[in-house]
């Protein structure tokens, strides 16, 4: 294997990550679907002729063996916990009353709200940048390992770079269908004679529960992340500087997070109400 394959090895694998960041995280593409498609198929040329070359993280990796059985068990070192609810405008204000009251010395509070995605929670963890473990919520304190379904994801990065990388981060989010993904899968199953999904909901976690990797690789499949779990360094000291790291990091965050004061941020929840039938994914919140 020559030097030069090699390199342009690398710097195609270097160049298809930059535009699935471009396109799952800036949502700002510079090539159409038929220029990636090409790049991709040069890559998987390149690695057929040359397997000792092959990167097990690189972009065409990422449908990975069947498991023998079921999905094995997962403890969340940090509990993935539910979320509580406020109901109208009173309510929202009491909450924001008791954290202004346990926060002493605090005279007001910065919030960020984002809609609350309709799909199936996940645990991504990454170790000095290598996507190594990923589960689902369960019950909160134990969940089902879906790792190798998981990195057929394309929004999902496979490894991470950047400079506030932590050893360890394990990223929360929401792994759900977007609406015209959904309907664009559901005529090609029923064009194919095969059964459709209800809704965006479950056929997002249908999908990922799926044992074959291969089957999930044909899910149209999107993540946002909004939270972290085990980090082994800080990303930032407010939520939102988190979800800025993560960004930059290159990790999808909800594109409808807002911050701002108690005000702002019930404009924001009345704006978004307003606009929900034309969101391009379900949300439950």
């Amino acid at each position: 294997m020559t030097e030069s394959v090699v390199r342009r090895i690398r710097e195609l694998i270097a160049e298809i990550r930059q535009h699935d960041y471009r396109y799952h995280v800036l949502d700002a593409p510079t090539i159409g679907d038929t220029q990636y498609d090409e790049l991709v198929a040069e890559l998987k040329r390149l690695e057929t002729d040359f397997p000792d070359s092959l990167d097990p993280n690189s972009p065409t990796q990422r449908v990975g063996a069947k498991p023998d059985s079921g999905f094995s068990e997962v403890s969340h070192r940090v509990p993935m916990l539910s979320l509580d609810n406020v109901f109208d405008a009173d309510e929202f204000q009491q909450f924001v009353e008791r954290m202004t009251d346990r926060l002493d010395g605090i005279s007001s509070l910065e919030l960020t709200a984002e809609p609350k995605l309709d799909g199936l929670a996940l645990s991504i963890r990454y170790e000095r940048g290598e996507l190594i473990l990923a589960a689902t919520r369960g019950d909160g304190s134990t969940g089902e390992n879906v790792t190798q379904n998981v990195r057929t994801i394309r929004s999902i990065p496979l490894t991470l770079h950047g400079e506030r990388l932590p050893e360890i981060l394990e990223v929360r989010g929401e792994v759900i269908m977007k609406k015209e993904d959904f309907d664009a899968m559901n005529r090609r199953l029923q064009a194919a004679g095969e059964k459709t999904f209800v809704n965006p909901r479950n056929a997002a976690a249908g999908s990922l529960r799926q044992l074959d990797p291969a089957i999930v690789a044909t899910r149209p499949l999107s993540f946002y992340a909004y939270g972290v779990g085990e980090v082994s360094a800080p990303l930032g000291d407010r939520h939102s500087d988190v979800m800025e790291t993560l960004k930059s990091l290159g990790i999808p965050v909800n594109p409808g997070l807002v911050k701002g004061d108690a005000s702002s941020i019930e404009s924001a929840y009345q704006a978004l109400l307003a606009k929900r039938d034309s969101l391009p994914y379900e949300i439950d919140g």
